[in-house]
Parts: C-alpha cells; structure tokens; sequence
C-alpha cells in the first residue's frame, strides 16, 4: 500500500515536473514571455471558463506587453504572438515561404468538407486560391449586384412593417443584418431563392443557425480544429454524424442536378462553381461566364462537390456574421457621432438624387464617405480580432537571434493592432476621417483588417459591397436617432466579434425618400 502510495505521488511530482519544463520553454530559450500564461491553459484560461472569445484572450496577452513579440501558449502549445505591425506583415505577405499555413484541421482525403480554402495548407492551398480567384472579380461581382440589391429591398420591407408610423422603434441591426447576410449567402453562394424575413423557418436558416455557437462544447472544439489539429484529426475520425455538412452536400448537389436538368442559369456564385467543377476553372472572360456547360460525356469530374460544399460552407461561416456585423457596427456608431451622421446622410441622399433613385454596383463603389465610414468601423471592429499562422520552416526574427521553431503557431491581435494608440491616434474614437488623404492620421502599415499578402480574404470585395448596400439601403428609408456614447461588449465564444446584447439603435420611418 505504501508502495503505491510513493509511486502516485512520484508519478505526480514527475508530471508536475514536466509541466513546468513544458511551460518555461520560452524563458529557457531567453525569449520575451508572457507572464500571465497559466498552466494547463496558457493564455486561454478565460476561454475555456467561457468568459472570452479567443480572440478576445488573445487581445488581453496584446496588452499586458510592450514588446514586438511575445511567447505565449495557447493551450499546451508554445506560440508567438506578434504585437508590432510591421513583423505581422512580414509573417502575412514579405516572409510569407516560413508561414504559408494556417496549421488548422483538415482531412483532404477522409473529410473532405474539412477542405476549406481558409484551413488548405501549401500547394492544395495555393491550387484552391487560383481556382477560385477568377470567382472574386469586380466583373462577377457586378454581375451578382441585383441579387444582394433584392435582398436589401426585402430587408427594408420587413423594417416597415416592424417600425411605427409615427414616433421610433428600437431595432437590433445585428439581428436584421444577420438575416440579411445570411438570405444573400444562400442566394449568391448556394443559388436558393429564400426569404428568411417572411419566412423564417426556410430550410437553410434552420440549417445555418442549427449549429450551436454559445457553448463550452463549441468553444472547446473550435480551439480544437484551430489550434490542435492532431487531436481534432483524431475526434473526427470516429466518423460521428456531421448533419450540417451533410445537408449543405445535398443543398449544392440538389441545386447542381436542377440547373442541369433544366438548363437554368443565373448570375450568381453557384454557377461559378458549376463551372469549376465542369471545366476545372471559370472563365476570365466575363462575357463567356454565365452559361451551362459540361464536359463531353455529361460527367461532371473536374471538382468534387465535397470540394465545392467545403468552399461553400466555408464563405457561409466567415461572410454571414462579418457582413452583417460591418453593417450594423457602422449604423451603431453613425448613431453615436451626428456629424458623421449627417455627413453620410447627405451623400446617401445626393447620390440617390443624382441617379434617379438607384445606386448601382459602379455608383456604391464611388461613395467617398461611406467608404471612409466602412473602412472605419473595419478598424474599430475587424471581421477577425485575430489572425493565426503556422511556422512552417525556421524563422529568425528579423534584427534579432531569437528563431521561431518549425510547427510553432503565431498569432497576430488585429483588435489589439488595430487599437493601438501607437497606429491610430485617440484609437476608441470613432473618426472615419482619419484614412481620408486630406486628413490621413493612422500608420497605413498597422492596417490589415481582411489581413495581407496571398492568403488575404478572398471575398474582401464581396463582404464590403455587400455591407456597404445594407447602409445605403437603411439610410435611404430611416431615419437614424441620435444616441449616447457607448461600447459594445462581445460574445464569450465563436472567432468573429460578435456582440453580447446586439447592436440596437432606434429608427423611424423617413417621411421624404430620397429620389
């Protein structure tokens, strides 16, 4: 009995041992150290009590330092987390060879909905991105405007119905503008005609807001897939039921099968990849895009529909809460600042006028002020508060000796970055006049918010246009009432920000639409 006892108590001294071995590896190697790092979970004790968001953990590590980078852990993982803007463009674009992965979960061969261009890593990455590049183009975006443009008139239809005759209502835009992101997703990404304004209960909004994102379960299996691949590889290869997945496969092969049969094409990002996986690319030529093709035995071989569900997917989970949360984060602040407020309003109002009503893809683009508002609510509230990487061959930093090991993640705080006084002067301040070139007050270096160099968002263009047409549309049929200051605090779970209570402001009917 004795015996046992001595050898538990020597097993534990031994584990313990090794852990705090484990957990001094940057302050063995002289490396700068996060100090607030705890064992077991490093830097992400607030996320597994489900009292932060990673990236918000992450943000937290950003300030406790003044350094240019920082050892950290994230879990039981040594990493690096770079605070200086510059370092974080050479990982994102100069030095991109030693950090081309993300380091995520993914299963090309045994889960090849896993096989997102996001998660990709090396040449399959690479190969993924020059396929679905010639998707992204301002050609094609163009083209796909009437479907967003819809939605928005569906969107307003339903604020009418929901808003007083006379007097305000308070609104939560993030819900509104979750709707909308979510009903142009499944237009233009999955080819469905839905309305989930007047009928909320269709099948893909069920689907899409099936999957839970505000417990500890998902919370633990996010870090998983991001930051443990190996484990994760391993939970997903007991082969449990992924229902999702399985219903968005026979959403793309449903739509796929009925475009055929019935010859049917429209201008939206589904017909682009039926293209892909006809031809193996899409046509550059925009004039030669929409149309139905298949290769000469009337097989379809070029792309899987794993592979194009997975991209599908994937456009899904980073564009629906970033679209909708630019949108609403922007009428959040309009509504805190009445000179911008006002500002907006008026262009919104003389563009109207000057087109006879209409904004068109072209004459959006050429909204000075609402593209300062856009890029602005980008800084104050990145779509990702963080980004993540891979070392993938040894790095020296530069001017320094210190070498990040093969295999080691590195994080990048963009909340942090973007909120540093040090880039953006008065950083907490709302002022979209800070990027125009009159006024400019901001380090162009620090600002990266669909991140840089060739694994930049790829539908960057898309996102913004789409934020920027719910804005128009609000403007041009509400008034906005003016508010208080305050600051929004986020969701514990989930990568994007997402906003605790919402994003609400009060609205009423414009009397007078601008024509």
């Amino acid at each position: 009995m004795i015996s046992l006892i001595v050898l538990g108590l020597s097993l534990l001294a031994l584990g313990w041992y090794y852990l705090k071995h484990h957990y001094s590896y940057w302050e063995r190697r002289g490396f700068p150290a996060d100090k607030n790092a705890s064992i077991p979970f490093g830097c992400l004790g607030s996320v597994l009590k489900m009292q932060k968001a990673m990236g918000m953990a992450v943000h937290d590590v950003y300030l406790q330092s003044k350094e240019r980078f920082l050892g950290t852990y994230l879990l039981f993982r040594p990493a690096v987390l770079v605070r200086d803007a510059e370092l974080a463009r050479r990982v994102l674009a100069q030095d991109f060879a030693s950090f081309h992965d993300r380091g995520m979960y993914v299963d090309e061969e045994k889960d090849p909905l896993s096989a997102s261009i996001f998660a990709l890593p090396g040449q399959s990455w690479r190969s993924m991105r020059q396929k679905l590049s010639p998707c992204f183009t301002s050609g094609k975006l163009k083209a796909m405007y009437s479907t967003g443009e819809d939605i928005g008139n569906k969107m307003v239809n339903h604020l009418q119905k929901e808003l007083p005759e006379q007097g305000s209502k308070e609104v939560d835009l993030k819900a509104v503008m979750q709707i909308y992101a979510i009903d142009i997703i499944g237009s233009t990404i999955f080819g469905l005609d839905i309305n989930s304004y007047e009928q909320p209960d269709n099948k893909f909004r069920k689907l899409v807001t099936a999957l839970p994102t505000d417990n500890r379960l998902m919370a633990y299996m996010q870090m998983l897939v991001i930051l443990i691949p190996s484990v994760a590889r391993m939970i997903f290869s007991l082969r449990l039921p992924n229902a999702i997945g399985a219903a968005m496969l026979a959403i793309v092969k449903d739509t796929m099968e009925q475009r055929e049969k019935q010859g049917i094409v429209r201008k939206d990002m589904m017909q682009l990849f039926m293209q892909l996986r006809n031809k193996g690319s899409v046509d550059e030529d925009d004039s030669k895009t929409w149309s139905l093709e298949t290769t000469d035995d009337g097989h379809l071989k070029s792309m899987s529909l794993e592979a194009i569900t997975a991209q599908a997917t994937v456009f899904y989970f980073a564009g629906q809460e970033t679209t909708g949360s630019t949108a609403a984060f922007t009428i959040f602040e309009l509504a805190q600042n009445p000179e911008h407020l006002e500002r907006l309003q008026n262009e919104v109002d003389e563009t109207l006028k000057q087109n006879n009503g209409q904004i068109s893809y072209d004459v959006l683009n050429k909204m000075e002020f609402l593209d300062l508002c856009v890029t602005e609510t980008l800084r104050k509230y990145p779509g990702l508060p963080m980004l993540n990487r891979e070392c993938t061959k040894d790095f020296t930093l530069p001017d320094t000796d210190y070498v990040i090991k093969k295999g080691t993640p590195v994080v990048i705080s963009l909340y942090g970055i973007h909120r540093d006084s040090e880039y953006f002067p008065d950083p907490d301040k709302y002022d979209p006049n800070r990027f125009a070139e009159e006024t400019k007050n901001y380090n162009p270096v620090a600002y990266m918010p669909f991140g840089d160099g060739p694994r930049i968002c790829i539908a960057q263009r898309m996102g913004r246009i789409n934020s920027k047409l719910a804005i128009v549309k609000i403007l041009q049929h509400f008034d906005i009432e003016v508010m208080s200051k305050r600051e929004l605090e986020y969701e514990p779970s989930g990568f994007p920000l997402v906003p605790k209570d919402g994003a609400k402001v009060r609205l009423s009917k414009r009397t007078t639409l601008a024509q």
